[in-house]
């Protein structure tokens, strides 16, 4: 995600706590969390795709996903 996104999501979490945002402020503050959420949890697995285990004899495992 760029980091004027970001940026403009942090602007109106301040303008909230100074007043009310408008109807197209509340549509843009969604959006924008909505596309930050996808984006860490997209970064986050990447991370735990590539994440390895060592157990105390040496040999390593690759993390496994939880089944339902």
């Amino acid at each position: 995600m760029e980091q004027y996104k970001i940026d403009r999501i942090n602007e109106l979490a301040h303008l909230a706590k100074e007043r009310a945002l408008t109807e197209e402020e509340l549509a843009e503050r969604d959006a924008l969390r909505k596309e930050y959420i996808a984006a860490w949890r997209e970064s986050t697995i990447a991370v735990l795709e590539n994440t390895y285990i060592q157990t105390p004899d040496g040999k390593k495992h690759k993390l496994k996903k939880k089944e339902k």
